[in-house]
């Protein structure tokens, strides 16, 4: 069972990684070629989603390299890196969806907004908060969960409080907000489209 799963993760793994890498090489080239500022919080998408296939591809291999029983603090490590992918790659998705809402809401102030140092500020920040959020179990020792399970898992190496506070400070929050501002963009969209259905019934 662990060569199966360790064999899928690493498909999925190196997709994943594939994926996003040429993604991210289409993406580097146009924002040279176009200087659109925008793009480069897709681009950190893409990058913190291969980063996300890069730990996943370890927790691969210790599916396909057992009975390796890494040391607690190691575990504790493998895990603070996967939660800060995923944490990275959650806030780029939000960090899209505003510069879309921004673009929609703002269409004449957009690149006035949007500007090279501010892109440069919320992407660093980003990866701060994210950090954060992964480590913090690392920073606070009572997140973490002392266990006898041979197993490296999540759910092994971190208390359900750290669990708890995540998802109540971290992902809740981060889903409402995404869901806001693409269910705004649809109202704008929707206002759109009856303004011109009235312009072509009065043309």
């Amino acid at each position: 069972a662990s060569w199966a799963l360790g064999a899928i993760l690493a498909v999925l793994a190196s997709l994943i990684i594939a994926a996003n890498v040429l993604v991210a090489i289409v993406l580097l080239c146009h924002i040279q070629r176009r200087g659109s500022k925008g793009l480069c919080f897709v681009l950190n998408l893409a990058l913190a989603d291969a980063m996300v296939g890069f730990t996943v591809m370890g927790l691969a291999v210790d599916e396909l390299s057992q009975p390796f029983r890494p040391s607690q603090k190691f575990c504790i490590l493998r895990m603070a890196f996967v939660t800060s992918s995923c944490a990275a790659s959650i806030l780029s998705l939000i960090l899209v969806a505003c510069d879309r809402h921004l673009a929609i809401r703002k269409p004449f102030h957009y690149f006035q907004l949007v500007t090279g140092p501010r892109v440069g500020v919320c992407l660093v920040g980003l990866w701060l908060v994210a950090v954060t959020i992964g480590f913090l179990p690392v920073f606070i020792p009572r997140f973490q969960r002392v266990s006898n399970h041979w197993k490296c898992s999540f759910f092994n190496v971190f208390q359900p409080s750290y669990m708890l506070t995540m998802f109540c400070f971290g992902f809740f929050p981060a889903l409402f907000l995404f869901l806001y501002l693409y269910c705004d963009m649809v109202k704008i969209a929707l206002v759109h489209v009856q303004h011109i259905q009235k312009v072509q019934q009065a043309g």
